[in-house]
């Protein structure tokens, strides 16, 4: 995958360049000390990924981002700065994750993994779905990153006390949203099992009898088992019929 590298300090940008180098699936495909001239890059060779500071003269990463994010065709951004008081601000601008000076291998590596898969998600949404049906991703916060999981990734969330568990491909994290707004948001994607669970309805494989007599959710890619309540067995029951 094609990678802008966007940061006014020389020394900055030779040390994300070596880093790429290490990896043989992204190649640096231009360099830029400016968000002016990153955007100009972006139009004229739209990269993949964009790894892009935030403290530059004129124009600075945040707004970079947010213009970046209406090209034609958006690349997926991943803030690099020595400053982690810029976190919210990187969610406003959908940045795909955000990482701090001095950058290690893995959690870059990490990084572009997740960009990568979340921009061919979002080039997908653009010829597969109707600009009105909603989010394509959940963003959430992993220590001091913050990346982004694509809803195609997601099996199911679930509630615990003040925070939702989301439980996709790779692993889980922990989000702020409720439950009741994700059930409003996602309509026919998710199907409500408990009171305190959400399925995706793509990865809804069937049901099986638990241990205690009881009754869980089986997935298509990952091997959880949810549990279904009795008030919410036969809505389930009802989905899979017409599955």
């Amino acid at each position: 995958m094609n990678v802008l590298i966007v940061d006014d300090e020389p020394p900055a940008r030779a040390r994300l360049r070596d880093l790429l180098d290490q990896l043989s699936d992204y190649h640096p495909c231009g360099e830029a000390s400016n968000g002016a001239d990153a955007l100009r890059l972006a139009e004229s060779t739209p990269p993949d990924i964009v790894l892009l500071d935030i403290q530059m003269p004129g124009l600075d990463g945040l707004e970079t981002a947010r213009r970046l994010a209406a090209l034609a065709r958006p690349p997926a951004v991943i803030f690099v700065t020595a400053y982690g008081d810029h976190a919210l601000e990187a969610l406003d601008a959908q940045a795909v994750a955000y990482l701090l000076k001095p950058v290690r291998l893995e959690r870059l590596e990490r990084a572009l993994t997740n960009a990568g898969r979340i921009n061919r998600a979002q080039l997908a949404s653009l010829t597969a779905r109707p600009p009105d049906s909603g989010r394509t991703h959940i963003r959430v916060r992993l220590g001091q990153r913050l990346e982004l999981i694509p809803l195609v990734d997601v099996c199911y969330f679930q509630a615990d006390q003040k925070y939702v568990t989301v439980r996709h491909r790779h692993g889980e994290a922990l989000i702020e949203e409720s439950l009741k707004n994700l059930e409003t948001e996602l309509g026919a994607r998710v199907v409500r099992v408990h009171r305190n669970g959400l399925a995706m309805a793509a990865h809804i494989a069937g049901l099986e009898k638990a241990a205690d007599g009881g009754v869980n959710l089986v997935f298509d890619i990952i091997a959880d088992r949810l549990e279904v309540s009795r008030r919410h067995l036969p809505l389930v029951r009802e989905f899979l019929k017409q599955a």
